[in-house]
């Protein structure tokens, strides 16, 4: 069966091959077989853990392309990320489809519900072959990513195609604070828009809130999308997403600022410019405490750069820069613990025919 990839709400931003040129720094992960169908891997994430037994542990995420039924393998890194090996599989246990795509790790910091501090999240959509359904789902690890299990469906969806018309859900975002469990994702089911954020809270994993708007665009043909958060240390919430239909560019990044992270849909909307740049695609966003008012660091598929601004993200403060990170559609990035280093991940590129797992490191200097 021929897969179709789903999710890409920013797939015509023009996404280079993160492969060519690469520095020497940057090392592969993981290589899908040759057998493997397009584009073999997609949609990396990764986690650097804070409590317990296996603190300062990395894990890492991503979409794997088979023929058979897709789960998200874990592979873990006990040296800040320099070397990796897979540790686990997370498996579909409820719907028989498989786990297919945009998987999320997270790291409960408190408890939650009968789960402890330091439990293991993964958040991602369980989709049949013939794509007819998406289910964003929840499982859990005790122990660290060693082991998996089933802990509740978060939201359902129609069919998994990116078009305006279809109902999809796609792309879940953890985030716990103040005895909730929130999941923002991207969602198409709402008839009076293309595409819309929304989040969905929960106070202990298995029951959800109704879903409630974070951007939804008058235009009903525009196309918000891949929603990331980051708590700063001012004390808002950064959310960064695409906007497909911007005015300034299609898939446009754009970040919105709150005090309170389930409020976002009050808060206005602002294009993320850089030294006369305006970055596109698969927007991704982090806080480091590097001492003043710290960096906020927005990464983009659309670019090999990095956005920074230490004004927190004030009009204006953004400062484009290089680094050794790989480009590709939806890199992601995690702070390391000692807030003197960024780990970036990407799985490749959109519309490429054997993507592989490529990570570096880079400094917050």
């Amino acid at each position: 069966m021929v897969l179709v990839l789903v999710g890409l709400t920013g797939c015509s931003d023009g996404v280079v091959d993160p492969a060519d040129h690469q520095p020497a720094s940057v090392r592969t992960m993981y290589t899908p077989p040759a057998s493997a169908p397009a584009p073999g891997a997609l949609y990396a994430r990764a986690l650097q853990l804070k409590l317990g037994p296996s603190k300062g542990n990395l894990l890492a995420t991503f979409e794997q392309y088979t023929s058979g039924k897709p789960v998200f393998p874990i592979y873990r890194s006990t040296d800040d990320g320099k070397h990796w090996k897979k540790d686990s599989t997370i498996v579909d246990s409820r719907n028989g489809w498989g786990l297919r795509y945009q998987p999320f790790l997270y790291e409960l910091p408190t408890a939650l519900g009968s789960m402890r501090a330091g439990t293991v999240l993964a958040a991602g959509n369980s989709i049949p072959n013939d794509l007819s359904q998406t289910q964003l789902d929840l499982y859990a690890s005790g122990d660290q990513g060693k082991s998996w299990t089933f802990v509740s469906h978060i939201a359902a969806g129609g069919r998994a195609i990116p078009n305006n018309g279809e109902t999809p859900v796609w792309e879940p975002f953890l985030v716990e604070t103040d005895g909730k469990l929130i999941v923002y994702y991207s969602d198409q089911r709402d008839p009076k828009h293309g595409q819309k954020l929304d989040h969905q809270t929960s106070t202990d994993g298995i029951h959800w809130a109704q879903p409630v708007d974070d951007v939804a665009v008058d235009d009903p043909n525009a196309r918000p999308g891949m929603p990331t958060v980051a708590h700063l240390g001012n004390g808002e919430w950064a959310m960064t997403y695409e906007y497909g239909g911007a005015p300034e560019a299609n898939f446009a990044a754009y970040i919105k600022f709150a005090k309170d992270p389930e409020d976002f849909g009050s808060a206005k909307g602002h294009v993320i410019e850089a030294d006369g740049l305006i970055p596109t695609s698969s927007p991704y966003v982090v806080w480091a405490d590097t001492g003043g008012d710290g960096k906020l660091i927005v990464s983009t598929g659309g670019s090999p750069l990095l956005f920074v601004s230490t004004k927190y993200g004030a009009s204006g403060s953004w400062k484009a820069r290089p680094t050794a990170i790989p480009q590709g559609y939806t890199r992601s990035l995690v702070v390391l613990s000692s807030n003197q280093q960024l780990f970036g991940i990407s799985a490749g590129a959109i519309g490429a025919q054997h993507n592989t797992v490529k990570y570096a490191t880079d400094t917050l200097h």
